[in-house]
């Protein structure tokens, strides 16, 4: 779980590469929940609002540099 003070200490190139990173790790899940071998079934929720939290902070950066 990355905090928003952790994510905004990273410049755009990495908050990508995190985004991207969860959201692989977030389609595992995914595809062990449908196989039934995901015993925790609430990191799903969290993997999503890490996703939501650094896309948020890639927005905010984005805007800032133009």
């Amino acid at each position: 779980m990355a905090k928003a003070s952790e994510l905004r200490a990273k410049d755009v190139a990495a908050l990508e590469t995190e985004i991207k990173d969860l959201l692989k790790a977030h389609f595992n899940m995914r595809m062990q929940k449908a196989t039934q071998q995901l015993n925790d079934t609430s990191a799903l929720k969290k993997t999503r609002r890490d996703i939501a939290r650094a896309k948020t902070i890639l927005t905010e950066k984005k805007g800032a540099a133009q």
